[in-house]
């Protein structure tokens, strides 16, 4: 069993950087702009004038702008709702670049990846401890009455909400811990977190995403399968740190830990 489950975490290694090296992965994210440190309208090196209006943004340009919008060139006006993924869906870009439309609490931005990105053609590759089962241990989710949110800081230092649907409980070396959890759309289970490894061994704060648990709240805690956040790929992302609880006082030095 211990070979099967070191040879998945080999294949799941692999998988993690190529996609996060792909032509639109994490290291192609060149800026994120706001548009109301905007009000113009002009966004750094991208063409067009883009203003927020309500639950949409407006995009006007020329056709000498050179963007596109559905894969057609573009001139005139268009409104454009938050771009639901992935990168290459994107329905406006420029050359190869995607111009990718987001919101986050009625604050609405414009991010431009980029196949040329610097960062793409400097990474190396992800630090990562190679598989060890003691990192592998049961785990149960209770989930609270209610979804809760708390404000929690983000790496562009700005403060955003983060929703918290339960508990996730485990004991690692005899130790009872426990993680506060996001359950996404399909069950799953999404933690981030800190340990005594981050900002020293490991990156500042890790993310990891356990499987959907069973009726009974059963799931598997794999810290092998800790994950780099996308900020650690771009500095242009908006992480969500840790939310209170999150920052385990143990060391746990499994999973991605940096950038090579």
């Amino acid at each position: 069993m211990t070979t099967d489950a070191s040879d998945d975490w080999k294949q799941w290694h692999e998988h993690r950087t190529e996609s996060v090296s792909a032509p639109y992965g994490p290291l192609a994210l060149t800026g994120t702009h706001w548009l109301e440190d905007y009000p113009e309208g002009q966004l750094p090196d991208i063409p067009g004038s883009w203003v927020a209006d309500g639950d949409v943004v407006v995009l006007t340009a020329a056709e000498a702008d050179g963007l596109t919008v559905d894969g057609e060139p573009f001139s005139g006006e268009v409104r454009l709702a938050a771009d639901p993924g992935p990168v290459t869906a994107a329905r406006v870009a420029v050359g190869e670049r995607r111009l990718v439309v987001l919101v986050r609490e009625g604050s609405w931005g414009v991010r431009d990846f980029d196949p040329d990105a610097e960062a793409r053609h400097r990474f190396q590759g992800i630090e990562a401890t190679p598989y060890d089962p003691r990192w592998s241990v049961p785990g149960r989710f209770t989930p609270y009455g209610e979804d809760r949110t708390v404000r929690v800081e983000n790496a562009d230092g700005r403060e955003r909400g983060l929703g918290l649907g339960g508990e996730l409980a485990f004991t690692l070396d005899g130790q009872k811990l426990s993680l506060q959890v996001t359950v996404e759309g399909d069950g799953s289970l999404w933690a981030v977190f800190a340990d005594t490894t981050s900002g020293e061994s490991s990156y500042r704060f890790r993310f990891l995403r356990p499987a959907a648990p069973d009726a009974e709240g059963r799931t598997t805690v794999d810290l092998n399968r800790a994950l780099l956040p996308p900020c650690a790929f771009a500095d242009h992302f908006i992480c969500p740190f840790p939310p209170p609880g999150n920052r385990l006082a143990v060391a746990i030095p499994a999973g991605e830990r940096n950038l090579l």
